[in-house]
């Protein structure tokens, strides 16, 4: 029996001295998709069509390509005071999209992007190690990365732009105003004493705490009936909390989750990360009785039962896993990362059934959201030539083009002409 540990590596491709990871989750992508939900039908942007992609990497930053998609840092999420915050960090940065600020740089941006973006995946801690998965291991090799951006250099004067433009779609939208003022307040706190020795004329952004004082002076000018009827609700702001909690726990060390979230909260959040942590660190029994006391609590919660799925797997619990995974499910719609993880533990423990169950979630997976981890669990799961078909579209994914070919020549010799694996392996030759 093999484990799959949760190993989450900054980078495999980089570009110039840094790189930053692209990580899958469905639970930190939901929560953050319906936090700007509203922002985006104030930025007449068409339902489903704002998207959300976590970047792996401290950096206190956002940004947003192509006018519907949103990159969001780990750094941003672990580190901001407040959902209310986010929302006016999304909302400044569809700012500088409305003001056509990033129309010049969308197509060479977009084109580095698809050429080196990787799916990684928090969750089943599907292992990222390089590894090569004809070798038939009960690891997953999937990582890698996504090139740090290049990112434009805006100019003073279409950063107060952006922040106008923000800050009247937050209220377009009847967000509170006030995380606007939040984030810069944290932004100040955090530059304020580096920007007092930086001359004003010689950097790209006006000074935090100009910016401050105009979104100040702005608020003040609304009208004194202005509810900010879609505030976030206090579920969302529990949601919120459980996410950066998990992203901490993950990405943390366990002294600093320790120092976070110490034993003597009890909070879900708390309870969250340490289980986390511990599962990181390798206690997987503790990690066990922090999960199944938060499923106790929480019986609805379709992301704790993925943990425990994850945690009985690495205990070598298949028969326990699997039901975590499912119940999961169950309790959720459109999860393509709990649907894999699923599907390699059934191909794992290869049960009677298993191996199509395991094939019929790649498929629905693929369908949601194509990566290349459930492209190497479909091979798993397969015992023909169509193996080496989903060997290929994993090897193409991941980059690989002389193993994709490979692996595509072999899957054409052995499957039948017209088949839609054999016209899919041919069009990877071509």
């Amino acid at each position: 029996m093999r484990k799959i540990f949760v190993l989450l590596l900054a980078a495999v491709f980089s570009f110039s001295a840094r790189a930053a990871s692209i990580i899958n989750d469905t639970e930190t992508e939901r929560v953050i998709t319906e936090l700007i939900a509203p922002l985006a039908k104030a930025a007449n942007i068409p339902d489903g069509r704002l998207r959300v992609h976590i970047v792996g990497d401290n950096q206190f930053n956002a940004f947003v390509m192509g006018g519907e998609d949103v990159y969001v840092y780990t750094g941003l999420l672990t580190q901001i005071k407040s959902p209310d915050a986010l929302q006016a960090v999304v909302a400044h940065e569809l700012g500088h999209t409305l003001g056509g600020h990033m129309t010049q740089m969308t197509d060479r941006m977009s084109a580095e992007m698809t050429r080196t973006m990787l799916i990684q995946a928090l969750g089943v801690g599907l292992m990222a190690v390089g590894g090569d998965p004809s070798l038939g291991a009960g690891v997953l090799a999937g990582s890698s990365g996504v090139a740090q951006q290049s990112m434009l250099a805006f100019t003073r004067d279409e950063e107060r732009i952006a922040d106008d433009m923000g800050l009247k779609l937050l209220i377009r939208a009847k967000l509170n105003p006030d995380g606007f003022v939040q984030v810069l307040e944290q932004m100040e706190h955090m530059t304020g004493a580096l920007e007092s020795r930086i001359n004003p004329n010689r950097i790209n952004h006006p000074l935090t705490m100009e910016r401050l004082n105009n979104v100040r002076a702005h608020i003040e000018t609304l009208d004194s009936d202005y509810t900010p009827d879609n505030a976030p609700s206090d579920a969302q702001r529990r949601e919120f909390e459980l996410v950066r909690a998990k992203l901490i726990g993950y990405l943390d060390s366990a002294a600093n989750v320790a120092t976070a979230y110490p034993n003597s909260d009890t909070s879900d959040a708390a309870l969250y990360a340490r289980a986390i942590a511990r599962m990181q660190v390798g206690n997987l029994a503790d990690a066990r009785v922090g999960t199944l006391t938060l499923i106790s609590r929480n019986p609805d919660n379709p992301y704790f039962y993925e943990l425990l799925g994850d945690l009985e797997y690495q205990l070598g619990h298949y028969d326990d896993s699997v039901d975590a995974y499912e119940k999961s499910l169950t309790l959720t719609d459109n999860a393509p990362q709990i649907e894999t993880a699923l599907a390699l533990v059934l191909t794992e423990r290869n049960k009677p059934g298993d191996r199509d169950r395991a094939i019929e979630l790649c498929k629905r997976a693929l369908l949601a959201a194509p990566g290349p981890l459930t492209f190497w669990v479909l091979a798993r799961a397969y015992d023909d030539g169509r193996a080496d078909w989903a060997r290929a579209e994993y090897y193409n994914m991941m980059g690989k083009k002389d193993m994709a070919h490979e692996y595509a020549r072999r899957a054409i010799k052995s499957l039948k002409p017209g088949t839609p694996e054999y016209i899919k392996s041919s069009d990877l030759l071509n």
